[in-house]
């Protein structure tokens, strides 16, 4: 009997049509952004421009850990608290986070603590945690970490699921991938992924043993209720985001990206996970319409985590990615009561990297949210391997 049930849903979708906007071709053979918002997709000849550029203003990273973000030993949470009754995510950096629901009542003794006793525990989710050192497809050339990870592969707890924004190597990393899943069948347990359209071939011909029945995918606004055998059960909702995809120079578009949203009944608590995600590139005259959509739809969240990095520069990055201020417009469009930054203080981009001071996305976070009197309160950021409980 498998341990872990997925139950497709009523789909979300506030304005379904067939065949979708976003589709290319019926059934889809890649995808677009079907907005203004996103105003154009940049050719060859822009990222040359880009990457060669005179204006480019390079800042190496700082040699000493004091200018950048602080890393701890995560806990999961057993610190907090009444961690049990909480929704929570833990930073593992980048865009990864482990997210655990809080316990139900009919919850057994499923999870192991750090003495190798039983003890109660919520759903575990596995988002976008990339544990490699570079976010590259070889281990010698591309984006290189400067921030080390809060602990080791082997330190994760259990995982249930796994769920990926999109297929860029900083989002979807095989040597994580493979890990958990030859773990969690190791021990007799399940593990279920889930990404958006197109994606599923990959885990499929990744070479570990990953069988069809172990992936959904799923298009925007398609929910599914899961159900874990002696843990408990939540709602799982893929949603829209601005972005792109690829892995090669020849298969951009080709795969879904998304955002993602978690309805926690244990706890009534809903967060939302936005992936990587423009918010309105500088040349269009209006934002992107989906967040609202998905504040709207979802009556708000009680914990965000959206990308404040990797945004310059502005006239290249800002259909694809969001500077600060634009995340704080997430913010509030999602209706989100608590927001935690992510995208930044871990490894720079193959572009960014020439234009954007490693310290520069926090403190742009802080200032912008200061000024509207919301940090601290509403928006946030946390340590590399700090655990934060939803609002």
């Amino acid at each position: 009997m498998k341990q872990i049930s997925v139950t497709p849903l009523q789909s979300r979708n506030p304005e379904p049509i067939s065949p979708p906007a976003h589709w290319v071709g019926n059934p889809p053979s890649s995808f677009k952004n079907p907005w203004p918002s996103f105003a154009k997709q940049h050719g060859l000849a822009d990222v040359l421009k880009t990457r060669f550029s005179t204006n480019r203003n390079f800042v190496p990273v700082p040699e000493t850990r004091d200018e950048l973000v602080r890393v701890r030993k995560p806990d999961w949470g057993r610190s907090l608290p009444d961690w049990q009754q909480g929704l929570k995510a833990t930073w593992l950096g980048h865009a990864g986070f482990l997210v655990e629901t809080a316990c139900s009542a009919s919850t057994t003794r499923v999870g192991s603590s750090a003495e190798g006793e039983q003890e109660a525990r919520g759903i575990r989710i596995l988002f976008d945690a990339v544990f490699s050192e570079r976010t590259s497809p070889v281990g010698f050339f591309g984006p290189k970490r400067y921030t080390p990870t809060p602990c080791e592969l082997s330190e994760l707890p259990d995982v249930d699921l796994v769920v990926i924004s999109h297929n860029h190597y900083d989002h979807l990393d095989i040597a994580t991938i493979t890990h958990v899943y030859k773990r969690q069948k190791a021990a007799g347990k399940d593990i279920h992924f889930f990404a958006a359209l197109g994606n599923k071939q990959w885990f499929l011909n990744a070479g570990i043993g990953i069988t069809a029945d172990e992936v959904t995918e799923c298009d925007w606004w398609d929910s599914q209720k899961i159900d874990i055998e002696g843990v408990g059960s939540i709602d799982l909702t893929c949603t829209p985001t601005q972005h792109f995809s690829g892995r090669t120079p020849f298969d951009a578009g080709h795969t879904l990206w998304s955002s993602w949203v978690v309805e926690d009944p244990q706890s009534n608590k809903k967060l939302y996970f936005s992936g990587d995600t423009a918010y309105k590139a500088t040349t269009a005259a209006t934002a992107c319409p989906v967040f609202k959509q998905i504040g709207e739809i979802f009556g708000g969240f009680d914990l965000s985590m959206v990308p404040i990095g990797l945004y310059s520069p502005e006239w290249f990055m800002s259909n694809v990615h969001c500077h600060p201020e634009q995340s704080l417009e997430i913010h509030k469009d999602i209706r989100s009561r608590k927001t935690i930054g992510m995208h930044y203080g871990t490894v720079r981009g193959g572009l960014s990297a020439q234009y954007e001071d490693v310290r520069e996305p926090p403190q742009r976070w802080q200032a912008c949210c200061e000024k509207e009197g919301r940090w601290g309160t509403e928006c946030g950021l946390c340590d590399v391997g700090e655990t934060v409980l939803a609002a």
